[in-house]
């Protein structure tokens, strides 16, 4: 347990800034896995258009930190060539 005032403000920041970053990162991966699921269930069109919108959630999380810039180049990287593979 914090033993000064200073501590337990951390302390509640720490908290605070968990919860928001929590929140942003399942936002990052609930754009990743719609594109993916579109891409397994064979629909190009539709995957296409989730990309971009992925596409702009990812630059944005490495844009605040979440993500670092080459995790989120090598994600956008790997689910468009995913659907450029798609017959």
């Amino acid at each position: 347990m914090a033993n000064t005032k200073q501590a337990r403000k951390r302390a509640r920041q720490i908290v605070a800034r968990n919860m928001h970053l929590s929140a942003q990162r399942s936002q990052y991966r609930t754009a990743i896995k719609a594109v993916r699921k579109l891409i397994v269930a064979g629909d190009k069109a539709a995957a296409q258009e989730a990309f971009v919108k992925a596409q702009s959630v990812i630059d944005a999380m490495a844009g605040k930190g979440v993500l670092h810039r080459n995790a989120a180049a090598r994600h956008k990287s790997r689910l468009s060539a995913s659907i450029k593979a798609m017959a």
